[in-house]
């Protein structure tokens, strides 16, 4: 198959294309050709007012259902939503049922996603069942596929079990991750501790919860060596400890979810469900400390941690309603409107090497790995932009801007 993207801006700030408007011709896959103007006989023409191409785009943290809660988001939809919404490859969660803790599950979802425009690399449970009692089959899931290993929204209460898996990881060169949670500290608590709690009447979960399990993490990555992720940190304290790690030389990397940097625990004025995430919603001088943390290099990728909830699960009281948002759909939009295109672009997409994957580049020649996307237009954003099957959004009624259009990749295009 022929496709002919027509004066589409390119977005590569490593590519001697970059910022220039060009016409692109790939065939069956593959980048033919990249001159100013193309006539050639062609299955499909691509020709939208203002198209901007980058790398494909990557997110380090999503869930879907499959299997165990089809009824939230099966891998089929997932990847068409991931596609739709710009992103060419997903690192995808274990916490299904049953979690996805050995060889067997880790080829059973990637068999599912076979042959989709958008790549799916399973992320491998630490612990037997997720229960952060004994190490998984840890070397069986790399060798059928996992990119990394860690128990979702749970933290590692022993800090022997991570010290041996940490070091036992080594051996084959797996990316270990840790949920940044003391959960003795947190308690009951679902919402930041701090002034709204109160008012609320909500048992808050304080800073101190996330900052001491980081420490406490950090430390051992000192003893043992090895590479560890710290998935979705929320705080001002947390980005100075892993500053500082990063000064030591430790092999640390770190994410944060996007709507953390967006909404404060103001949000949840009304009670909205929707707004119930884990690490919980914080304050104003949190958001200010993460966004330099991105801007310095601290924080190395901004995630969607996509989590469809079902209606029956959200639809509750404040206390009984599940952790999560979706976030794939809103994720460019949302980003757009705290840093410049160049800088979403780059955080989308400097997640692939700390997972190990193939970070194409826009070239004569090279595989197609492209996200396609419209910057700065603005909207609001609506459930008619919702393409999960769960509609529990937090970005509902949001003004956001710039839409993601679509991706082709080897496998083909979606969405365009």
């Amino acid at each position: 198959m022929k496709l002919l993207l027509k004066s589409a801006t390119i977005i590569d700030k490593q590519s001697v294309y970059n910022n220039k408007k060009l016409d692109i011709l790939i065939e069956n896959g593959i980048i033919k050709q990249i001159a100013k103007d193309i006539s050639t006989e062609v299955d499909k023409v691509i020709n939208e007012e203002n198209l901007h191409i980058s790398r494909g785009w990557f997110d380090s943290s999503v869930s879907f259902g499959e299997p165990g809660f089809e009824e939230r988001e099966t891998i089929a939809n997932g990847l068409d939503t991931a596609a739709r919404s710009g992103f060419t490859s997903i690192a995808l969660n274990p916490n299904t049922y049953p979690i996805i803790d050995n060889n067997g599950a880790i080829t059973s979802v990637k068999s599912k996603a076979a042959h989709h425009p958008v790549k799916l690399f399973p992320i491998g449970a630490l612990t037997v069942k997720g229960e952060g009692v004994d190490l998984a089959e840890l070397y069986d899931m790399k060798q059928g596929g996992a990119v990394a290993f860690g128990d979702y929204k749970r933290a590692i209460k022993n800090p022997n079990l991570l010290k041996i898996a940490l070091q036992y990881a080594q051996n084959f060169d797996a990316l270990v991750q840790s949920f940044p949670q003391e959960d003795r500290i947190a308690g009951k608590g679902m919402v930041n501790e701090e002034q709204s709690s109160t008012s609320l009447g909500l048992k808050g979960i304080p800073n101190l919860a996330e900052e001491l399990q980081i420490a406490r993490d950090l430390y051992l990555l000192e003893y043992t060596g090895g590479k560890l992720h710290i998935p979705t940190i929320s705080t001002k304290k947390s980005v100075a400890l892993i500053k500082e790690a990063k000064k030591k030389g430790l092999d640390v990397s770190c994410s944060v979810a996007i709507h953390n940097l967006i909404f404060t625990d103001e949000l949840l004025q009304d009670f909205d469900t929707n707004a119930k995430v884990l690490p919980p919603l914080r304050t104003k001088e949190d958001i200010k400390a993460l966004i330099k943390g991105i801007k310095d290099g601290t924080i190395d990728m901004l995630t969607s941690d996509h989590t469809p909830i079902d209606t029956e699960h959200k639809k509750v009281e404040f206390d009984n309603a599940l952790y999560g948002t979706i976030g794939l759909e809103s994720a460019f939009g949302a980003l757009s409107t705290i840093f410049s295109t160049e800088e979403v672009i780059e955080v989308l997409t400097k997640g692939k090497q700390r997972f190990g994957l193939e970070d194409i580049e826009i070239k004569e020649g090279n595989a197609a790995d492209l996200t396609l996307f419209i910057p700065k237009e603005k909207y609001e954003f609506t459930e008619a932009h919702i393409f999960s099957t769960s509609k529990n959004s937090i970005f509902k009624n949001s003004s956001l801007q710039g839409k993601a259009l679509g991706v082709i990749t080897k496998a083909g295009d979606f969405g365009l």
